[in-house]
């Protein structure tokens, strides 16, 4: 998995995997899931991130395994 912060374009990215993207939906304001063939999502976009997520807290993302 990959995670992309653009701090310019205020948005953030996570990629699941390196599938062909072949259809994105907006399934919330500012949240977008890219598909696969096989309609599984591949990549999640959210919009205006620093207007949902505090920046600081950006900074010091936290990843938790189970």
């Amino acid at each position: 998995m990959k995670i992309k912060v653009d701090t310019k374009n205020d948005t953030i990215y996570f990629r699941l995997d390196e599938r062909k993207i072949i259809e994105s939906e907006e399934v919330a304001k500012g949240i977008i899931l890219d598909y696969d063939e096989k309609d599984n999502v591949i990549g999640i976009e959210i919009l205006n991130v620093s207007k949902r997520i505090p920046i600081d807290k950006l900074k010091k993302m936290e990843f938790e395994t189970v």
